[in-house]
């Protein structure tokens, strides 16, 4: 055999760590990741959530701090989701000024200002019933729950959310916000379509953390996870209504989905690390399973890899803590 078999020596690359960070394709940084809150009214101290271990419900009268925590950390950007105790069967509240939506987001811009601070705009955890919009014969009404998003969404951008983020999968959510927020004066209030949103197993812990009564489930209104041409369709029909950027959620066991909608959009991509794939790396860690630190980095890696700009984690405060 010769010496100079095989020719192609890709290890010549990967012999010292400071070649291998030399060569390194993919990287993340905290400016690529969103912190996704728990915000709940009514109560005096931190719930921890038993199915996410180190993520907790913040008390409303402490998000203020932590939301100054967050931002010495080095945190650019978190996700408001509310734990209301006010619920009845439209989740009206989410579109009074001075409710749970309208105070996480005035709260949250008046401690930090510069904070970019993202609206979750749905019913889940505002309605006595669990779905996400107004039910009428015991299926959510597309059209009535489109009208109730759009008062939300203005008045989260009153209260100062600089993105609205429906999450809700009606039908023409991201055409009918645009037109409410233009029509309200928040001509410059970005909306971050949760445009690739999959009926998946893996939010069970977030039902949890939010308190959620649904009662049966949303198939009716989220994507079939077996669908990867209805997946693309479904964000490139949001492009055409205006959204300002697009997310898959879940994201690790969708990353094909990422990099088809990568290859076919301009827009940004973020994709949501949800809870259930948080909770399966805790307690795999703390089965001595798994290194944590590891396999967060590369999961976090492998949906950047995969097209991903932004990253919505559970992890961003861990990460930012240990300098990323």
């Amino acid at each position: 055999m010769s010496s100079q078999f095989p020719e192609a020596r890709p290890r010549r690359l990967r012999r010292n760590a400071s070649l291998r960070s030399l060569f390194q394709e993919t990287e993340f940084s905290l400016n690529d990741l969103v912190l996704p809150i728990f915000v709940e009214e009514e109560i005096d101290d931190f719930v921890p959530i038993k199915s996410m271990p180190g993520v907790m419900r913040i008390p409303e009268s402490k998000l203020a701090g932590e939301i100054e925590r967050y931002a010495r950390a080095g945190i650019k950007s978190v996700m408001t989701f509310g734990v209301s105790h006010h619920l009845d069967s439209s989740g009206s509240d989410t579109w009074n000024d001075n409710g749970l939506v309208s105070r996480m987001s005035r709260i949250a811009k008046d401690a930090v200002p510069e904070m970019i601070v993202m609206s979750d705009t749905c019913f889940c955890e505002y309605t006595d019933h669990g779905h996400c919009g107004v039910l009428h014969n015991h299926e959510v009404d597309n059209d009535q729950t489109l009208i109730n998003l759009g008062r939300q969404a203005v008045a989260a951008a009153r209260a100062g959310a600089d993105v609205i983020a429906p999450s809700a999968a009606m039908d023409g959510q991201v055409q009918a916000i645009r037109r409410a927020l233009d029509d309200a004066g928040f001509t410059q209030t970005a909306i971050m379509a949760y445009s690739t949103k999959f009926a998946s197993a893996l939010y069970g812990p977030f039902r949890e953390a939010g308190g959620s009564a649904l009662k049966g489930d949303r198939k009716s209104y989220q994507m079939n996870p077996m669908n990867r041409r209805e997946a693309v369709r479904e964000s490139l029909m949001d492009e055409q209504e205006g959204a300002d950027a697009l997310m898959v959620k879940p994201a690790g066991a969708y990353l094909d989905i990422i990099r088809d909608i990568r290859e076919v959009s301009r827009l940004p991509l973020s994709a949501y690390q949800v809870s259930g794939e948080y909770a399966m790396i805790k307690f795999a860690a703390q089965a001595g399973a798994i290194d944590e630190d590891r396999v967060v980095r590369e999961s976090l890696g492998a949906i950047k890899r995969a097209g991903a700009d932004l990253i919505f984690t559970y992890f961003a405060m861990d990460l930012a803590l240990a300098g990323i």
